[in-house]
């Protein structure tokens, strides 16, 4: 009896990288007009599932594609996978109809984390933008866990219209605290909205932290990051103490395909956290 040498070759090498695990959607919940929150269980049943805060998982869509989401839960919370999305086209259309008990398919994580072991015994900025505050969301409950190993705390986030806020229960819980400082922008003021309007740089020249001794963690579009980062900068805050993430076009999440080259650097495989000095010079770059 002959055997299949590419059946052999399968078996040895496993599922590979490219192979998705199978999860379920076990609830929905709706964020915004157009961004939503899914808690995912696996197929086979309970398992851990370990993460580091700022990495991504690619998910796929069954008949339509894949796209990379950074993750949005608790990274002590091992039991469900929990992503936050922005309804932007079809993989993520086909995401939002899911029903609970369907699946979807899970590749990783993938990429590296945000910093916060080494903003042990330092200031810490979260600055988020839009629907960048998800990837921080889990360094933020991560520094939670451990609030008496950091100094000042202060999430600085900013959104186009008071609609769009982010995880407003959370929001709350978090502006209750004595030991976070949490202050919230819009661009528009609409409704009753009472709050701080302008971009969520404005936010930086009050915000409560000693520039010498602060770890910036930043997350948005690319050219609100740049500007945070300016004002940071202007504040004293040392250019290598400061990481933004990139979530760029991936295909494989494996370094393989190119997609998400940016310069030198493979997002998928460097980053998507990057030091910003080591990257300062290709956000300028138009083309890349």
């Amino acid at each position: 009896m002959f055997t299949n040498n590419t059946e052999v070759m399968a078996a040895a090498l496993g599922p590979g990288p490219m192979v998705p695990a199978v999860f379920r959607v076990q609830r929905t919940k709706k964020e915004t007009s157009d961004t939503f929150t899914m808690e995912l269980l696996p197929e086979e049943g309970p398992q851990e599932f370990a993460f580091a805060p700022g990495q991504f998982n690619m998910l796929y869509a069954f008949g339509v594609g894949e796209v990379p989401i950074s993750i949005s839960g608790d990274p002590a919370r091992r039991s469900v996978v929990v992503h936050t999305t922005r309804d932007v086209g079809p993989v993520t259309s086909a995401l939002r109809r899911l029903k609970p008990g369907e699946g979807l398919g899970i590749r990783g994580p993938y990429g590296t984390g945000w910093p916060a072991a080494e903003a042990r015994g330092a200031d810490v900025v979260i600055a988020a933008g839009g629907i960048g505050l998800a990837p921080l969301r889990p360094v933020l409950y991560q520094i939670l866990a451990a609030r008496q190993h950091y100094g000042k705390v202060v999430l600085l986030y900013g959104t186009r219209t008071p609609a769009d806020i982010l995880f407003r229960r959370e929001l709350e819980q978090w502006r209750s605290r004595f030991d976070l400082e949490v202050c919230v922008t819009v661009d528009r003021a609409v409704g009753s909205w009472a709050g701080m309007v302008g971009v969520v740089t404005k936010l930086i020249p009050r915000a409560p932290f000693d520039p010498h001794s602060t770890i910036a963690m930043i997350c948005g579009p690319e050219v609100m990051m740049r500007f945070t980062v300016q004002e940071l900068e202007g504040r004293g805050v040392a250019t290598e103490n400061i990481y933004v993430s990139l979530e760029r076009n991936m295909k494989c999440a494996v370094s393989f395909c190119g997609h998400c080259q940016f310069g030198p650097a493979f997002v998928c495989k460097d980053g998507p956290v990057f030091r910003y000095d080591r990257i300062q010079p290709l956000m300028a770059v138009r083309e890349v």
